[in-house]
């Protein structure tokens, strides 16, 4: 296999020869299910991250390591007789024919809407079909998604069957009272921290609606807002450090100064 003109078939072979028991890697051999989770979420967060640097050209290297965590799960699978990548392949692409009947049937979906309401409805009959006691809109929403994803997800199942604002100012009203729900446990003598906590998520939990209705995504929103603040304060740190300062000795006055500097040169 020493060429580099590798196929498909080539990287499953690659995989059974990692996994196998007497010649292959010891670490590839320890690994389960379980212990390959984290690193499939990086994975995936590495290919968000050169898309979002606009690296392209580093791209497919970080979609192949992401599609080796699919290659792995499944020899893991075809190893315990479980499923095998052939497996994965059929659901994925009955799946994806299933939820596009405008396009591999004959249905008439008028509409970016029309489609997102469609794929919703089947995913719901889906959902019911692997549990009979699925119930809920919320059935099935992974509890370990990041937060401000999950939450995302909650609202926008909660929105497919029509429990939604239809307008923006109840959903910027929303953030206000949430708000002052917060200070009003701020300004209670004896603070309760679980209560606290419990306005502070409800105060997230509406803006994250407000970043759905503006049709942003919140934790791409957020990863933004981060990489915003850090490249202003690596400029404050690079301009304390041409004055000779520090930012422990400095007043608040001082810092917001440099910041502000920092803002108005982007």
């Amino acid at each position: 296999m020493e060429h580099y003109n590798y196929s498909l078939g080539d990287l499953l072979a690659i995989m059974a020869a990692l996994r196998d028991p007497e010649n292959g890697c010891p670490w590839d051999l320890k690994q389960d299910f379980a212990s390959i989770v984290p690193h499939t979420l990086e994975e995936a967060y590495e290919v968000a991250d050169t898309i979002e640097r606009g690296a392209l050209n580093e791209l497919p290297g970080e979609l192949g390591d992401l599609l080796f965590q699919v290659v792995f799960y499944s020899r893991l699978g075809e190893e315990q007789s479980l499923f095998n990548f052939g497996d994965v392949v059929q659901s994925i692409s009955h799946k994806l024919v299933r939820r596009h009947p405008h396009v591999f049937g004959n249905a008439e979906l008028d509409g970016e809407e029309q489609v997102k309401a469609n794929w919703e409805q089947t995913k719901a009959v889906e959902r019911r079909s692997k549990d009979a006691t699925a119930t809920s809109a919320l059935d099935d929403i992974p509890r370990n998604l990041p937060a401000l994803s999950r939450a995302n997800k909650i609202q926008k199942r909660c929105s497919a069957v029509g429990f939604d604002w239809r307008e923006l100012p109840p959903v910027v009203d929303k953030i206000h009272e949430e708000l002052d729900e917060v200070m009003a446990e701020l300004d209670q003598p004896e603070q309760d921290p679980d209560r606290v906590a419990d306005e502070l998520g409800d105060l997230l939990f509406a803006c994250v609606n407000l970043v759905r209705h503006l049709r942003q995504d919140p934790e791409a929103v957020l990863r933004r807002a981060n990489d915003k603040f850090e490249r202003r304060y690596r400029g404050v740190e690079q301009a304390l450090q041409a004055d000779g300062k520090d930012s422990r000795d400095c007043s608040l006055d001082e810092l917001d100064a440099y910041w502000r500097q920092i803002k108005a040169g982007e």
